[in-house]
């Protein structure tokens, strides 16, 4: 990666200096086959898109979509679609989308939704694992259970693992210690409901025009990273645009 690239934006393989934890997988983030982050426009603007006419709010959330926190009368909604074997999703879960869903909940909303990619062998089957586990109520505990071990299941040395037995069996032990009925789980995920779900999740983010992972939505508007170099500098624009949307 070359030293005068955002290390936010960049796109390439896993660096080389990729510490490979459980709790933490913190380094200049990169994209496995290239995956854009939130300012795919290129145009170093900050904030939300406020210039464009916010995404339809039934585009964006439908009845049975996945919610980390649900905040009735919220005067912000936090929707994203997240791809969990994207070591940007998994980036910026651990720098502060965690932290955000903790500080925030109980004034926010924050809707996840699927938008596997094509580029990332187990996406799939990730986002297979967490909606069988929303189907019996622990999609919250599964989606932190995926991006909490990214590290064990999403990656092989420096490259993103295509190891589908290896995955199911991860996929299974956090099905069992977040208290799923197992065999339950083993079928609801390879069950067409499952797919159709993911599929209309995709649906709708391409209806919304999302084109990487991850991709935000605060109040129906694109979150744009701008001219942001590091994943403080992002994190920082993100809560000031939270904080401005809540005190409206």
């Amino acid at each position: 990666m070359s030293k005068n690239q955002n290390p936010v934006t960049q796109k390439s393989g896993l660096s080389t200096n990729v510490i490979l934890t459980v709790v933490v997988v913190v380094v200049a983030v990169v994209v496995i086959g290239g995956v854009l982050l939130f300012n795919r426009s290129g145009d170093g603007g900050s904030g939300t898109s406020a210039s464009q006419p916010p995404v339809a709010a039934e585009v964006l959330r439908k009845p049975d979509s996945n919610v980390l926190t649900e905040t009735p009368g919220a005067k912000v909604t936090v929707v994203e679609f997240v791809d969990y074997q994207c070591p940007v999703c998994q980036n910026y879960y651990s720098q502060f989308m965690k932290k955000i869903e903790a500080e925030y909940a109980g004034r926010i909303t924050f809707v996840t939704r699927n938008y596997p990619l094509e580029m990332h062998p187990l996406a799939q089957q990730a986002a297979r694992a967490a909606e069988a586990a929303a189907l019996q109520g622990k999609y919250k505990e599964m989606y932190h259970a995926l991006f909490d071990n990214w590290a064990q299941w999403a990656v092989d040395g420096q490259e993103a693992s295509s190891d589908e037995a290896e995955a199911t069996a991860h996929f299974e032990q956090y099905a069992q210690q977040i208290g799923l009925d197992v065999n339950r789980y083993k079928q609801d995920v390879v069950s067409p409901n499952v797919q159709s779900k993911i599929d209309r999740d995709v649906a709708d983010g391409n209806a919304a025009k999302v084109s990487g992972t991850p991709t935000i939505f605060l109040n129906g508007h694109q979150f744009e990273q701008g001219n942001a170099q590091t994943f403080g500098e992002v994190e920082q624009k993100f809560r000031a645009q939270l904080d401005q949307e809540l005190a409206k």
